[in-house]
């Protein structure tokens, strides 16, 4: 007898048929964030990288809840708190996933993704996701943020990988032409530009990790058009996508990556620099949301 892992990377079986996404799982996360808003609506949802947390908890009214009351996988990275936090303001309700899992920590890609997953079903439509990242452009220094115009999975795999449901699903082949959503980018620049702020764009290359790039590999990502480099937020990307989501994405260069320049990498550093960014990254983040449409 065939004896199937209960926790077999968060997929479907049914019939001998490995599905792309366990529904029964993401709605039951969902119907749970529901419950916790208690009639309450949200229709913009953002992911806060290492260093970046904290967005929204000073805000009149907000509220928490961890991550393992929902069902959620427990954050590990140093820098990322594992709660949800919901707040208003300026007529947008706003549910912020302070933190995130990643692929390195041994989890899957549909593990991964679970937590956008359900915040679409919950009613999410918009999402900004932010992480810090390694600086490929050497233009680009330390303590930079940048709009993440496109990307590329260098992961070896996809939360998209297994069969599709033919209902509550998004489609088989969706398309990514735009997967960075160009409206908001363009709110976005503007909001920068009416706070003073430099915005660059760029290309982010997300791989799996843990160790961080040989000089060679970011090389490799420079010939390939990339201008920064990470561990996660492709994968979320992908998946909010597939479920007719829309994103704007947002990075924190927090080093030079590896042959840039000659020092050390940690993450420590990267936690230390993104921690300094993040007063900013707050600002421009609620000069978007105050210029979007309500």
């Amino acid at each position: 007898m065939t004896v199937v892992p209960i926790f077999l990377p968060f997929w479907r079986i049914q019939g001998g048929t490995m599905y792309n996404m366990n529904l029964p799982l993401v709605k039951l996360v969902a119907a749970k964030i529901l419950a916790w808003l208690g009639g309450d609506t949200a229709d913009l949802g953002t992911v806060l990288g290492s260093g970046l947390g904290g967005y929204g908890a000073d805000v009149p009214g907000a509220r928490e809840i961890s991550y393992a009351e929902l069902g959620l996988p427990a954050c590990a990275a140093f820098g990322h708190a594992g709660q949800l936090r919901y707040f208003k303001t300026n007529g947008h309700g706003i549910l912020v996933l302070d933190g995130r899992v990643h692929c390195y920590e041994g989890h899957s890609f549909q593990t991964v993704v679970l937590a956008v997953r359900a915040l679409v079903l919950a009613g999410v439509k918009n999402f900004i996701v932010t992480c810090a990242s390694g600086g490929v452009n050497r233009e680009y220094k330390p303590g930079d943020l940048v709009l993440i115009s496109d990307h590329l999975n260098l992961m070896g795999g996809s939360p998209l990988v297994g069969h599709n449901h033919k209902t509550g699903s998004g489609p088989r082949f969706p398309d990514m032409t735009d997967a960075y959503d160009r409206q908001l980018r363009q709110v976005a620049m503007a909001s920068a530009k009416s706070l003073g702020m430099n915005l660059q764009w760029g290309v982010y290359a997300a791989m799996l990790g843990p160790c961080y790039e040989t000089p060679a590999e970011v090389n490799m990502q420079r010939v390939l058009g990339a201008d920064m480099c990470g561990m996660s937020t492709v994968p979320e990307v992908i998946a909010i996508r597939h479920l007719g989501g829309k994103v704007l994405g947002i990075s924190c260069v927090a080093n030079h990556a590896a042959g840039v320049a000659d020092t050390p990498l940690s993450h420590h550093e990267v936690v230390a620099a993104c921690t300094a960014a993040a007063p900013r990254l707050r600002a421009l983040l609620s000069k978007i949301i105050y210029n979007l449409p309500s």
